[in-house]
């Protein structure tokens, strides 16, 4: 058995301790309710903005897919008739893949100029191009610190698993941490990735464009790029958030959703939230489309960035929090524990005294 003195060291340290965690707990907790009405206030924002170029983006792709069902009809009529065109007439600028136009009714809109079966080839906004995923960014967003149970743990294994089964479909990945914790945890596992530094300390409107702006450059790259160390970066085709969404100060789900570009998944979000129906709706635009997105394009991603930024630090607030008061009960459940033992061992060392006395004593006797 342990000496009185080791056991009563170690109660003062548990107690220390206990103080530290409790004090860890109210600091979280205080943190948190701001935290929590932030991102109250951030996420209707969020969403009506996402919705808002679903729906204009939407209307684009519709206008192409119907383009593209009558090109395909009026292209298998044309090749059972297969009537010759008078000399001196115009070219049918709809079966005519030549011309880059396509339709007529196809010849403008969101997606600027079509191919004969309405696929788009000079998309009017960058941020809306859609191509095959064949280099992908993972922006993962952890913490700075840890002490916050499962929280850093849950978003790195996640993008391990999407990082490691898109390099085995023939993929290349490259992720970007933000926090000490993914840069560590990707670090020792000796993925493609690039630290992203300071995002934590500049939760504003302006820390999103900045980051955004970040992020963005290898989506609008060309071709490949050297950086200042030497490193190269390629373009990517597709950027990938995975983060922490808050749900209540115990409760945090792990989601994996597609920044850029925006494109069918988000429509198909978009309509199913009224029971799975879409409506399809004509927007009259003023001044054009162009400049409607060339606004809201831009402002999507600098919202979401920041919606992820405060849905992450909410929920890394309400893990510490949850994680502190746990760690408090165990400390005062060990405390409890120690104190126990450490009466056995004082009752035992008197007992002991006692018997010594009581039989020396009684040797004198005899």
């Amino acid at each position: 058995m342990p000496s009185l003195k080791s056991i009563r060291k170690r109660i003062v340290s548990v107690k220390s301790t206990q103080k530290i965690t409790r004090a860890m707990k109210m600091v979280a907790g205080a943190r948190l309710n701001k935290a929590q009405q932030r991102i109250t206030e951030l996420r209707a924002y969020a969403v009506k903005t996402r919705e808002v170029l679903f729906e204009v983006t939407a209307e684009g792709r519709r206008h192409l897919a119907h383009g593209a069902a009558e090109e395909v009809g009026a292209s298998g009529d044309a090749s059972e008739r297969a009537q010759p065109r008078q000399p001196g007439a115009e070219p049918d600028t709809a079966l005519d893949s030549t011309s880059g136009r396509g339709h007529a009714a196809n010849g403008g809109g969101l997606y600027g100029e079509t191919s004969a079966f309405g696929r788009a080839e000079k998309p009017v906004h960058p941020l809306l191009a859609v191509s095959p995923e064949r280099h992908v960014l993972l922006v993962v967003l952890t913490s700075d610190r840890g002490l916050c149970g499962s929280f850093n743990t849950s978003v790195a294994k996640l993008a391990e698993s999407e990082w490691r089964r898109r390099t085995a479909e023939g993929q290349t990945v490259t992720i970007f941490a933000i926090g000490r914790k993914g840069r560590d945890y990707f670090r020792r596992r000796r993925a493609p990735m690039v630290y992203l530094d300071g995002a934590w300390s500049d939760l504003s409107w302006e820390g999103a464009r900045k980051l955004g702006r970040t992020i963005l450059a290898p989506y609008l790259q060309t071709g490949p790029k050297k950086g200042e160390d030497g490193t190269e970066t390629l373009p990517v085709d597709a950027i990938y958030l995975v983060y922490n969404e808050f749900k209540s100060a115990m409760s945090q789900q792990v989601v994996a959703e597609r920044l850029l570009p925006v494109g069918d998944e988000g429509d198909q979000e978009a309509d199913g939230a009224d029971g799975g129906e879409s409506t399809a709706t004509s927007f009259l635009f003023e001044p054009s489309e162009e400049a409607l997105l060339d606004q809201l394009a831009p402002m999507y991603l600098q919202v979401s960035l920041l919606r992820a930024l405060y849905e992450s630090m909410a929920s890394e607030l309400g893990a510490r929090m949850t994680a502190m008061d746990a760690a408090t009960s165990n400390a005062a459940d060990m405390i409890g524990r120690l104190t126990l033992v450490y009466n056995r061992a004082r009752q035992a060392a008197i007992t002991k005294e006692l018997m010594e006395i009581i039989g020396g004593s009684e040797a004198l006797k005899g």
